[in-house]
């Protein structure tokens, strides 16, 4: 059996998808898995693929569609062109058997064709949207499974239908049988960074749409909060823009830090070493989410059913789509998950 994921992007929506993987394996042990993502992100799956004690990821087959757009009309199109083709010749060097394209758009459906198939292979896909994810309907054209879905479908269940429904099988329920998203000797493994002098707390700020940030009022509130608990409040960021939102509240809350950029390598180390996490609805904080850290999910204009999680009892979900959560209830929150978790002064 040979199977190829296609989930390209973003950060939290790949993390999301990696369940699929070990429901895959409980199904066909000894299948051949391969998975198509932006190679932005390989690195968040490297770690299925390094595996000593079970088999997990076999192949990642990166694409840099981003990358490439970037390159029309210069003269760096006859690189692109040779990576494009390298690229097709990666897609070509395995007949599968399934294809599972979760995402939903044309971009990603489009990779399910380029891949070498089976005479009588599967190509699975969404056959409708969810509230508020992108999708684009013409999508369909691509599968020969189209997988209907309900609206209201958190990310990882969503993945898990369309999977389970590839391979004619059951739709795996969360409690039953909990997503599992990374191996635990890799978990285990992840040695603490040493990142800043002390216990600290990350507080991620920045998101790319302005609407789901928290009030700058509130992290300071917040920051100071957790120096109160004798933890270093450490602001990340990604942008200049976001670096100098950084520096600003990391002014108005003694023994704040603003660290260097770090990559998503890095990130695995530094979000497992954190006492704490408090973030909006972004990539890095699920994943601090998923890698089990006390986690704090701020959600302020988006739905909270779409990729809360609910998979750990050190998780905390507060707020919605257009109800930005007030600061009291986050700053309980972060007593209580410290709790039985003080850092040693």
């Amino acid at each position: 059996m040979n199977i190829l994921l296609v989930k390209l992007s973003s950060l939290g929506d790949v993390l999301h998808n990696l369940p699929v993987v070990w429901d895959l394996r409980a199904r066909f042990p000894d299948a051949h898995i391969d998975w198509v993502v932006e190679e932005g992100y390989v690195q968040l799956l490297e770690p299925l693929r390094q595996l000593d004690d079970a088999a997990g990821l076999d192949r990642i087959i990166p694409v840099a569609l981003r990358r490439w757009r970037r390159t029309l009309g210069s003269s760096h199109w006859g690189n692109t062109k040779a990576e494009w083709h390298q690229f097709r010749r990666s897609l070509a060097q395995r007949r599968y058997d399934i294809i599972i394209e979760t995402q939903g758009l044309i971009k990603s459906a489009i990779m399910t064709r380029l891949a070498a198939r089976a005479p009588r292979g599967i190509i699975a896909g969404l056959a409708n949207r969810t509230e508020y994810s992108g999708y684009e309907p013409l999508a369909r054209l691509f599968y020969n499974r189209s997988v209907h879905v309900p609206a209201q479908c958190h990310a990882v269940d969503r993945s898990r239908l369309v999977a389970a429904a590839a391979v004619d099988a059951a739709a795996p329920h969360r409690q039953a049988a909990p997503p599992r998203f990374y191996p635990r000797h890799f978990l285990s493994s992840l040695a603490t960074q040493d990142f800043v002098r002390g216990p600290y707390a990350l507080c991620f700020h920045a998101t790319a749409r302005a609407a789901k940030q928290w009030d700058e009022a509130n992290w300071i509130a917040l920051g100071k909060h957790l120096s109160a608990h004798h933890l270093v409040p450490v602001f990340p960021w990604g942008s200049a823009a976001e670096k100098s939102t950084s520096e600003r509240l990391a002014r108005a809350v003694p023994g704040a830090v603003v660290p260097s950029p770090f990559s998503l390598t890095q990130a695995f180390g530094i979000v497992a070493g954190a006492q704490l996490t408090v973030g909006v609805d972004t990539g890095l904080t699920h994943l601090a989410a998923i890698l089990g850290t006390p986690t704090i999910e701020l959600y302020c204009d988006s739905p909270r059913w779409k990729t809360e999680g609910y998979w750990g009892e050190s998780i905390r979900n507060l707020g919605d789509r257009g109800v930005s959560p007030a600061l009291d209830p986050v700053l309980q929150a972060v007593t209580q998950l410290l709790n039985g978790r003080e850092p040693a002064i």
